[in-house]
């Protein structure tokens, strides 16, 4: 029987895919460094596992309202405001089964047949696929390794000139690692309010693992006007570790939200309860906790970018915040492996696994060839295992 026309326009996430990929081959029994998932490498913080378990044993295990556990959207509100410092309301507020959910559902309450979505490249990989699952038109707007891969005014205008519906913003940035700041944004800010008819998607969800200050800065502390055409989208998965537990949230004007919730009633109903409990934790009592992961990660960081600049012909791009190095490989596209050339970065990335057992994402997948995303949110002893197979492979290129 024939499918819908949408299932052509569904893309099996790539950095998924290898994940898939690496445990199949672990399985076999082969030595797998895998780079590619986007999660930390720690369990869920303890205050906030706990709290999920005495929510279940409590029985806290009934549905909650499609828009989300009342004292979690007050929890979200207060740290919003005094973020923000600008007074919200819980119907500003939609907590939804994860932020990857959170965006779907925005785009689904915005987007009309054609309407054009603003995407910055490199950008996350899911983001054209939901756009065109929403029946949008993705307009890919390349960015420069000069400007640290950031959106600059003038590549923003040129973008908003096509008549965008809407702009996708991501700070700090999967893949790169970027993170804009105030006056990057107000910069941006700027031209936005010359564009009156465009929605602004934010994507927050890695904004508290930054390593120069506590939380990224954002478009709407320096462009507040902007906030009756703004979504910003958070959630729990990577500053607490909660990846599993599936929790994200919308912030917005009190239309969208509204709209959000009830598409969300009609799908997947609502997250799940005893995770928005712990989530409430994790908002109100696990900063300090935060704060102590990302001195880990930075010092992971910071361990795999000498080993990183170790090996000649890569591009180290040194990341603001996330756990993600944006490689480039540029200098090795065109050689040879053991006969096979290597065109882009999925031949390299392809051919990388085949040798050395070593799983890095292909740039290509985020929209720029010529880099390899790879994670560093595991062991310090791993990072150096994962060089040294870099550097083997490279050595072996003709």
């Amino acid at each position: 029987m024939k499918l819908s026309s949408r299932v052509d326009k569904m893309k099996p996430s790539p950095t998924l895919a290898l994940a898939a990929k690496a445990k199949e081959l672990k399985a076999q029994g082969k030595d797998v460094i895998a780079l590619s998932v986007g999660e930390p490498d720690w369990t869920t913080l303890e205050p906030i596992a706990n709290a999920g378990i005495a929510a279940i044993e409590n029985g806290q295990t009934k549905y909650s309202p499609a828009a989300g556990n009342p004292e979690l959207r007050q929890a979200i509100v207060e740290d919003m405001t005094s973020f923000l410092d600008k007074s919200l309301a819980v119907e500003n507020v939609s907590v939804t089964s994860g932020a990857k959910y959170s965006i779907f559902a925005a785009l689904a309450c915005i987007l009309d047949k054609g309407d054009k979505v603003g995407i910055p490249c490199p950008y996350w990989v899911s983001y054209p696929t939901m756009a065109e699952l929403c029946e949008g038109e993705p307009v890919f707007i390349q960015t420069q390794a000069a400007n640290r891969f950031k959106l600059i005014p003038s590549e923003l205008e040129d973008a908003l000139k096509k008549g965008l519906r809407l702009i996708l913003m991501n700070s700090p940035s999967n893949p790169s690692g970027m993170m804009y700041s105030k006056d990057e944004l107000a910069a941006l800010g700027a031209v936005l309010k010359k564009y009156p008819d465009t929605w602004i998607l934010t994507d927050d969800i890695y904004s508290r693992l930054v390593f120069s200050t506590p939380r990224a800065p954002h478009l709407l502390q320096v462009c507040p006007e902007l906030f009756e055409r703004t979504v910003m989208i958070d959630g729990a998965s990577k500053s607490y570790a909660m990846t599993g537990w599936r929790v994200g949230w919308a912030v917005g004007p009190t239309n969208l939200i509204k709209a959000m919730s009830s598409y969300q009633s009609q799908t997947v109903s609502c997250a799940a309860t005893f995770s928005q409990i712990a989530s409430v934790v994790a908002i109100k009592e696990a900063q300090e906790l935060v704060r102590e992961s990302v001195k880990s990660l930075e010092k992971r960081k910071d361990h795999f970018a000498a080993l990183l600049r170790d090996i000649p012909g890569l591009e180290v791009h040194e990341p603001d915040g996330t756990f993600y190095f944006w490689v480039g490989i540029n200098a090795f596209l065109g050689k040879s492996f053991e006969g096979k050339k290597i065109q882009d970065s999925g031949d390299f990335s392809n051919l990388l696994l085949e040798s050395e057992n070593l799983v890095a994402v292909p740039g290509k997948e985020f929209g720029i060839d010529g880099y390899l995303r790879m994670s560093f949110a595991v062991k310090e002893e791993t990072l150096t295992a994962a060089s040294e197979r870099l550097k083997s492979f490279i050595a072996k290129l003709s």
